[in-house]
């Protein structure tokens, strides 16, 4: 809970907090009988790279492919290769096997502000995100549920929980457009 609430204060106040993005990039050169292999290979929208080659860029630049659908083209493979917090990207050059990559990192106040959209963080984050969010639906609908309880000690239950929806609701009508 104290994650999600500091997350959503800092994705509402993101043009105050600054951030130095910091750039990595790395070079290689596919081996030829590798570089043959991805010639071979029909021009498709998207397409993984062969096993082999895969294996090779991942050791040679540093970075898990296996899997990652590609685009390709008659000149080029494209591989994004987005993540919490920054972006990456590899391609390599079909006609003469030059694999340039570039990884993105924008520091950890975007890595959480991404956890918390659930933005290029993968199957499991995206069920524990759902699953988190019902255990708080659960939790918010029982403290209702407590509140109907106890409130006729407290006249003033119902008035401060209506104005919980009505200050937001006005709020949105009166100021966003």
């Amino acid at each position: 809970m104290l994650l999600f609430a500091s997350t959503g204060i800092t994705l509402n106040n993101a043009t105050h907090i600054e951030s130095t993005p910091v750039v990595v990039n790395k070079s290689a050169i596919v081996p030829t009988a590798l570089l043959k292999q991805i010639q071979s290979e029909p021009s498709s929208e998207k397409a993984a790279l062969p096993i082999t080659t895969a294996d090779w860029v991942s050791s040679a630049i540093g970075v898990e492919l296996t899997g990652v659908a590609g685009e390709w083209s008659d000149t080029e493979v494209y591989l994004s290769l987005p993540r919490p917090g920054g972006d990456a990207w590899l391609v390599i050059d079909r006609t003469n096997g030059e694999v340039s990559y570039e990884r993105t990192d924008r520091g950890w106040v975007s890595y959480l502000n991404d956890l918390h959209k659930g933005r290029n963080t993968g199957t499991a984050w995206s069920w524990f995100l759902d699953v988190f969010s019902i255990t708080t639906l659960v939790f918010c609908i029982t403290g209702l549920l407590m509140l109907n309880m106890h409130a006729g000690n407290r006249p003033a239950t119902w008035p401060l929980v209506g104005l919980g929806f009505v200050v937001p609701l006005i709020l949105v009508i009166l100021f966003i457009h």
